[in-house]
């Protein structure tokens, strides 16, 4: 098991490094997963958002589920992250 990020800032780029890690092994581009969102009711996302939110990694716990959700990944799991 990873050991727990030490700030927030680790938390922030182990999570967006994570969702780019599912996005390329799903074989989806940020478009896709635009499209895959709006299906989950994220309507006003598009690639330069999620691009941007990834870059900063920084977004809403909502972002995070509805990605899981949109890849139809089994779950997630810290140790992952």
């Amino acid at each position: 098991m990873a050991a727990f990020a030490k700030n927030e800032a680790e938390i922030a780029d182990r999570v967006s490094r994570y969702i780019k890690a599912e996005l390329k092994r799903a074989d989806v581009t940020y478009s896709g997963l635009a499209e895959r969102l709006a299906k989950h009711g994220l309507k006003g996302e598009t690639e330069a958002s999620i691009k941007s939110k990834l870059a900063r990694g920084t977004f809403a716990a909502t972002f995070l589920l509805a990605v899981v959700a949109a890849l139809e990944l089994e779950g997630l799991k810290l140790e992952e992250i």
